[in-house]
């Protein structure tokens, strides 16, 4: 079949599996442009492994840290007339690249708050490594059901205590307009800490020392995004920081068990994903913050971001925030990047937004999450949707 992008707002359902592994073995060649990391942990899974920064994290893993390496992620597979996920292609590219170098990736594709796929990853980890060495926590995803309770939580991306108005853009038209968005509701602010919170990091890594895997020194990272003073209406402000605080609660839970350095927040700059589109104002942030980080010779992907998180943040005597976040949002946060991109926000318009900002490029970075627009794959070529090649 002819694979083309069918893009429904901040969605798209469809993938091209040539374009993503291609897109895979480019991120691989950056990392090993950069060398080698010494004294990276052997052992690491990666739960949310197959898009983002999650896959960003297993490609430099395995690739400069020489690590064996076993991946978590939800995926839909492909038939004789649909595509998969992009995950899906992703994971199976990985993999195909990784045995050449003589490893031998495991991955899991199924529900990572399910218990039962957590005593599934315990017997593996088990059968594979005896004990893991590192964890990185890259779960998004907009629905959790309660393993315990049974009771699914529906997140609600809104700010809390009164209506707040924001500038946005519709990056399918290239419309910037302002909106209202209503608070929420504690019932919301419930639904989306128990989704986005810590709740589930906490669990696997109660689940997997209760079980005896975590060898001694055992690390944990799990990403987030803190962002500007220009998105925390919408962001910090509201029901998405209510969760991140949790997250903050829960490593120093996982600190209190396993030891003070076991468990750290890694806070990331603004990436294009598909999550982040869904946030009124962020696409918006993210058009005018690419443009001039990429101006000043400062702009990062998420390999890129992973790959400096890896080679410079994860040794002894690391800097820590106030609240034991590790940062490698400090390019983005800036003063000078902060301050161009705060004169630019209120002269932001649709008439402007060409000189202003780069919603070109927003839109390039979004399709090639799916496999589209990756120079040197055509997609005139009739492909098979089930063969990563």
């Amino acid at each position: 079949m002819i694979i083309e992008p069918r893009v429904r707002g901040f969605i798209c359902t469809t993938a091209h599996p040539v374009g993503c592994a291609k897109n895979v073995r480019e991120q691989i060649a950056y990392v090993l442009r950069q060398g080698a990391v010494p004294e990276f942990p052997k052992r690491v899974a990666v739960l949310g492994c197959s898009t983002g920064y999650g896959l960003a994290s297993r490609i430099v893993a395995t690739f400069a840290g020489g690590a064996e390496t076993i991946g978590v992620s939800l995926e839909r597979e492909p038939t004789a007339t649909r595509t998969g996920s992009a995950g899906w292609y992703n994971n199976r590219a990985f993999e195909i690249e990784a045995e050449r170098i003589g490893r031998s990736p495991l991955t899991l594709e199924g529900d990572a708050f399910s218990d039962e796929l957590k005593k599934t990853f315990i017997e593996r980890v088990r059968e594979k490594f005896g004990q893991l060495d590192m964890l990185v926590y890259s779960m998004a995803a907009p629905v959790r059901t309660d393993p315990v309770t049974g009771k699914t939580w529906r997140s609600a991306i809104k700010p809390l205590g009164a209506p707040v108005e924001i500038k946005t853009l519709n990056t399918e038209t290239g419309e910037v307009y302002e909106t209202t968005i209503a608070p929420a509701s504690e019932d919301e602010a419930t639904a989306t800490v128990a989704v986005m919170g810590g709740d589930d990091w906490k669990r696997w890594i109660d689940q997997l020392a209760d079980a005896g895997v975590l060898a001694p020194g055992f690390r944990t990272l799990n990403y987030t995004y803190i962002g500007s003073e220009l998105t925390w209406p919408i962001y910090w402000n509201g029901t998405l920081g209510r969760a991140k605080v949790d997250l903050d609660r829960k490593a120093e839970a996982i600190r209190g068990r396993l030891g003070q350095d076991a468990a750290r927040v890694v806070a990331l700059k603004a990436v294009v994903t598909q999550a982040s589109s869904a946030i009124p104002v962020v696409p918006l942030y993210g058009t005018v913050l690419f443009k001039v980080m990429k101006q000043l010779g400062l702009h990062e992907g998420c390999i890129e971001q992973i790959d400096r998180l890896f080679r410079t943040r994860l040794g002894p005597g690391a800097e820590l925030d106030e609240a034991q976040r590790l940062r490698v949002d400090d390019w983005e946060l800036s003063s000078e990047v902060q301050a161009e991109v705060s004169r630019r926000w209120p002269l932001l318009t649709t008439e402007s937004l060409g000189e202003l900002a780069d919603l070109a490029e927003y839109r390039r970075e979004f399709l090639r999450l799916f496999g589209f627009g990756i120079d040197g794959v055509d997609y005139a070529q009739d492909v098979d949707p089930r063969v990563v090649a």
